[in-house]
């Protein structure tokens, strides 16, 4: 089932990259490959940290093909979808709380502890999406104040306790990405943001 759940994360990781891409006017080349880099960029970043050899998509080369096959895809379907800015949003929110979940499970699985899973599944969430905001010349939407990376930050403490608490419950990986998800697609809808005394800009003020 985790297996389906990372293509899923890839195919939307993809499809952000491609929004993101085209809002610059570039190839389908570019595109293209904007769309792979943010789909595994954060996979592949997670594993060199931890020394997983080999790096996912090149053990199972399923993930690459299955970043390119959406991003060509999603390179000529976004065309007819007219509120481009939500799709981005919604799928940046999917792929987060998906990449964040499957980074800590592959973390317990190769022996390493709380601490460590949840680092590398907030590190696995926002690359990804760093990495094509800044190639695309947008401010990384974990560089601003709307919650981006707290709610994966919830989410990933949520499952480092209940794997403390209740090790042999296979569904709190999915109540967590729940959280994140939804923690995530609030912010959105109704512009979560920090208060200003917890943001840098209250003490260059005063």
């Amino acid at each position: 089932m985790l297996y389906y759940v990372g293509l899923i994360a890839v195919v939307a990781f993809s499809v952000t990259g491609v929004i993101a891409a085209g809002k610059k006017d570039m190839d389908i080349f570019s595109i293209v490959l904007l769309g792979v880099v943010t789909a595994l960029g954060g996979g592949t970043l997670r594993d060199i940290i931890l020394d997983a050899n080999p790096i996912f998509w090149i053990a199972d080369t399923t993930y690459f093909w299955v970043s390119l096959v959406a991003s060509i895809v999603a390179f000529f379907g976004v065309r007819v979808v007219t509120r481009l800015l939500k799709l981005f949003e919604y799928a940046d929110a999917l792929g987060l709380s998906l990449f964040t979940i499957l980074a800590m499970e592959k973390s317990f699985n190769l022996g390493f502890g709380y601490t460590t899973a949840v680092v590398m599944g907030i590190i696995t969430g926002i690359v990804g999406g760093v990495v094509r905001d800044i190639l695309t010349g947008r401010t990384p939407l974990v560089m601003g104040r709307e919650f981006y990376a707290t709610p994966a930050l919830i989410g990933a403490v949520f499952f480092a306790v209940a794997m403390c608490c209740f090790p042999t419950f296979g569904g709190s990986k999915y109540f967590a990405m729940c959280i994140i998800f939804v923690l995530r697609v609030c912010a959105i809808r109704w512009g979560l943001y920090y208060p200003r005394w917890l943001t840098y800009k209250t003490y260059q003020d005063s």
